[in-house]
């Protein structure tokens, strides 16, 4: 009776398991295969690894982009007709697409690292194509409706550059194991010339970049000017329904430096305070007048305007998502907040806090449309704020203004050169802070013309524009920005340079001494597997297939004398019985320790006297006496 023996013994491989299963769906043994990657396959590659830039760009962008998000909301309301938050949504959406794409990324580059063909499943490859179109569909889109935002990203990278290029050089340090692993395995020099050369002009590239920043808050603290001065957009609007009567007291309480208001003229006459056009937003005019929600703010009497709620909007809409940080009492006062008047506004300011006023175009049926000026001048004059405390943006009529009021700050809020501006008497600035540079701001400083930028709502951009030196910013933000005892970093040249090459000479040590180790590490394997050098000679597979052999044939030497015995009478093995058989993984310690021991021993004597075939019958009685043998050494070291 035939006794048979299990032919294989497979250890469980999770990790390789969950690597092909989740990249590729081959949960199974059987399904994964070391073949070299199709073409078709290398093409997806090269899709993941650009979709993986692409949205790295656009989650930059997005995140960087949180010091407007009430603006582009605010953007929005305006294209659709209707108040919602989208910019958290995006966030989101941008971060799950990112958070995918990086992932499939990884499980590629594993894929590669451990010899395993890529093969991606038709899901990802599904999702790969939605997340690249949804993503540049975005990105388009922004281009075109607001394009002047994407200089933003070019502003942040004065402040970030320091910190990603030290995170690049942490990821390319990384990929060196990768890189080299591959260069190791590599059979022609032509590929690893070229795989060697790519690799370390990037590196090389990445040693230098520094060379191109030009970040302000990389300066000598000596050398750092004075805090700018904060002005209240609206009032505080985060801490009270913007352009109402708490939002400025609000702001007075922070002991900003001054407060902005946008002014419109009612129709019988009255400046109040109001931002947009309509009145749908910011009051509950759709609830009161609803025939009247889409007509212009100035048509209305401010009899009408006193019975609307300015208040509840925001209580409902939480623009800022700061509604759950008020306190019991300013809950109930903002939710009972009504417009409010400029007299009001001033009466609250005018002790010691600087307002900059902005007056809204009226109607050309308006009664008070070519007269708006001296209305709102007049209100301004008789309210007893000082004139040397009051910064008039409006440019109609500016030269009526200088005359009737000689002390006003004269704002312009276009960009021009600095003697253009001194001739219209602009004596301050007011723009986005994307429109200017530290060059510009130097060039206005020396024609003493100074510069005030909206909307800085962002720490780390008023840190940067305090580099910068400009004077005065616009900001939603104003509790924040002005707990900031000093910008978030600041950093010597000299300090700056010793980082940056210290870290420079770390990444070049350690990239080195890892390609040394992967090419000791596989010429190793490649002189001390006999095994290995057998099987290349009999199927001719290439010598990076040594690291993933993991199965060997060990026969028992119970059965090794009746095989031979069959074999010289001339009877096969194979008739009617099974040779058993017993599988040991090589990476054992047990078995490689036997290796060892004989390795260069086997590999001399195949080079030097290859013999008959592997697959003549004398070839493998000799290949079966060498395992018997190595299977007693490992059976003699075993101890009692």
């Amino acid at each position: 009776m035939v006794k048979h023996q299990p032919l294989q013994y497979y250890e469980p491989q999770l990790c390789l398991s969950c690597l092909t299963g989740i990249y590729g769906g081959r949960w199974k043994r059987y399904q994964r295969s070391h073949d070299d990657t199709t073409k078709w396959e290398r093409l997806w590659f090269l899709i993941l690894a650009f979709s993986f830039f692409l949205t790295l760009i656009w989650f930059y962008f997005w995140w960087e982009a949180h010091n407007d998000y009430n603006e582009i909301n605010w953007f929005l309301y305006n294209r659709m007709g209707y108040w919602s938050d989208w910019s958290i949504p995006i966030l989101v959406m941008t971060a799950v697409g990112f958070t995918y794409i990086t992932a499939l990324l990884i499980l590629a580059l594993c894929h590669i690292a451990v010899g395993q063909q890529m093969n991606l499943h038709w899901i990802h490859k599904i999702g790969l194509i939605t997340t690249w179109i949804s993503t540049v569909v975005t990105m388009s889109c922004v281009a075109q409706l607001w394009d002047d935002e994407w200089d933003m990203v070019v502003i942040s990278l004065q402040a970030t550059a320091p910190f990603l290029h030290l995170g690049a050089l942490v990821a390319v340090t990384a990929l060196s194991w990768l890189i080299s692993g591959q260069f190791a395995k590599a059979e022609r020099a032509s590929s690893q010339l070229m795989m060697l050369g790519t690799y370390f002009a990037v590196v090389l590239g990445l040693y230098l970049v520094p060379l191109t920043f030009s970040s302000p808050c990389i300066m000598e603290r000596k050398d750092l000017g004075p805090r700018p001065a904060i002005l209240g957009h609206r009032g505080a609007p985060m801490l009270a329904p913007e352009n109402t009567l708490m939002s400025f007291q609000k702001a007075v309480e922070e002991k900003v430096y001054g407060v902005q208001a946008d002014v419109v003229i009612s129709y019988d006459g009255v400046p109040f305070l109001m931002h947009d056009q309509t009145l749908r937003r910011t009051t509950n005019v759709e609830e009161v007048f609803p025939e009247l929600a889409y007509d212009h703010s100035s048509m209305f009497n401010w009899t009408d305007l006193e019975r609307l709620n300015a208040g509840k909007w925001f209580l409902k809409n939480d623009p800022f998502w700061t509604v759950s940080s008020f306190s019991p009492s300013d809950f109930v006062k903002a939710a009972n907040q009504s417009v409010c008047k400029l007299t009001e506004m001033l009466e609250t300011i005018k002790d010691n806090t600087t307002v900059l006023l902005n007056l809204q175009d009226l109607p050309e049926d308006h009664p008070y449309y070519a007269t708006s000026v001296n209305v709102t001048l007049n209100t301004v004059l008789t309210s007893g704020i000082p004139q040397r405390a009051v910064m008039w943006l409006p440019s109609l009529d500016r030269h009526l203004v200088q005359e009737i009021a000689p002390g006003f700050q004269q704002t312009c809020g276009q960009k021009r050169d600095a003697q253009r501006l001194r001739d219209r008497g602009c004596q301050k600035l007011n723009l986005r802070y994307t429109q200017v540079t530290r060059e510009d701001i130097r060039e206005y400083a020396s024609a003493n013309l100074s510069v005030n930028l909206y909307l800085v709502n962002e720490p780390w951009l008023y840190s940067l524009l305090w580099c910068m030196g400009v004077e005065s910013i616009t900001s939603n933000n104003v509790q924040v920005l002005l707990q900031l005892p000093s910008p978030l970093w600041l950093m010597p040249p000299d300090e700056y340079r010793l980082i940056w090459i210290t870290a420079d000479l770390v990444s070049l040590v350690i990239i080195v001494g890892i390609f040394i180790f992967q090419k000791w590490r596989f010429g190793s394997i490649r002189t001390y597997n006999p095994e290995q050098i057998m099987l290349s000679a009999a199927v001719r597979r290439s010598s990076r297939d040594v690291n993933i052999m993991k199965e060997k044939l060990i026969f028992s030497g119970e059965k090794l004398k009746d095989s031979e015995s069959e074999e010289e009478a001339g009877q096969p093995t194979g008739s009617g019985s099974v040779a058993p058989l017993a599988v040991e993984e090589t990476g054992r310690a047990k078995s490689g320790w036997a290796e060892q021991g004989r390795g260069r021993t086997r590999e001399r004597e195949f080079r030097g006297n290859p013999g008959p075939s592997p697959f003549h019958p004398r070839a493998r009685r000799e290949e079966r006496r060498r395992e018997q043998h190595m299977l007693h050494g490992l059976r003699g070291r075993k101890g009692p």
